[in-house]
């Protein structure tokens, strides 16, 4: 396995000094058992959530100071009372050109090609797992004879929100 032959990586931690730049430690692997390496790459996920969790609290911080500020600015809440009142007319407008015939329709066709598009990525998605699972190929050519590379994103969600 590639991972247990050569195995490093960096942390990302937070130093609680003024910097708030994120600092980077790199640790080489203690041994080449894969046990070991699943372990450092735990510690490493748990590692970079938590730092998820700083850099969120942090940006929490300063988007509720710069929030303030825009608040406090009269010029700012008089262009925004504006720019709301604008986008009330233009809501109301894009309403009743929806009540044309065509637009309707139009805007109704539109509903549906997202909604199908949707679907068949989803499908498509579904069919390159199981291709890749089957044939040990992550490539592939399409009609156009465009070769694309199948990719696949992996992330982190509670497990409570998907219950």
């Amino acid at each position: 396995m590639f991972l247990g032959k050569c195995f490093r990586y960096s942390l990302l931690t937070m130093d609680d000094s003024d910097n708030k730049e994120p600092q980077v430690a790199t640790q080489p692997n203690t041994g080449n058992d894969e046990a070991s390496v699943v372990m450092n790459m735990e510690s490493m996920i748990k590692t970079l959530i938590a730092s998820q969790e700083k850099f969120k609290e942090e940006l929490g911080k300063h988007q509720d100071l710069l929030n303030a500020i825009f608040e406090n600015d009269s010029t700012y809440q008089e262009h925004s009372e504006a720019a709301k009142a604008a986008a009330k007319i233009k809501s109301a407008t894009k309403q009743q050109v929806l009540k044309q015939p065509q637009a309707a329709d139009l805007a109704n066709k539109v509903k549906i090609l997202r909604s199908e598009l949707k679907e068949n990525k989803a499908s498509l998605s579904d069919y390159l797992r199981e291709f890749q699972r089957m044939s040990g190929i992550s490539e592939i050519e399409g009609h156009d004879g465009e070769i694309r590379e199948i990719v696949f994103t992996a992330k982190l969600v509670n497990k409570s929100s998907r219950l």
